[in-house]
């Protein structure tokens, strides 16, 4: 009886792990992907500044008036976006020099 259980539970994860390893090989999907890409302040489009968590049409529209930006922390010393918003971007977001 208990060979027979182990050769059913054998069976059942020889299965099942093909089907593991294919999940573990796909690429992420592009929503994620999206979270590692970093959006330049100096060059991004008015939509690619709006997918940014807390940044909607205003502030947006606030950043891409402010142009240029040295470092990505003038955002809040200008007042272009709140503190709080700041936070939830700045991993996100990037600013070149600026001659």
């Amino acid at each position: 009886m208990t060979k027979l259980l182990r050769a059913v539970a054998l069976a059942i994860a020889l299965l099942f792990a093909p089907s593991i390893a294919f999940a573990k090989t796909q690429p992420a999907d592009k929503k994620s992907s999206a979270k590692t890409e970093k959006v330049d302040l100096n060059t991004a489009s008015e939509e690619e500044l709006k997918a940014l968590p807390g940044i909607g049409d205003a502030y947006s529209k606030k950043i891409i008036e402010g142009r240029p930006y040295k470092a990505k922390d003038e955002l809040v010393e200008k007042k272009i976006i709140p503190k709080a918003t700041y936070a939830k971007i700045k991993n996100k977001v990037v600013a070149h020099q600026v001659k």
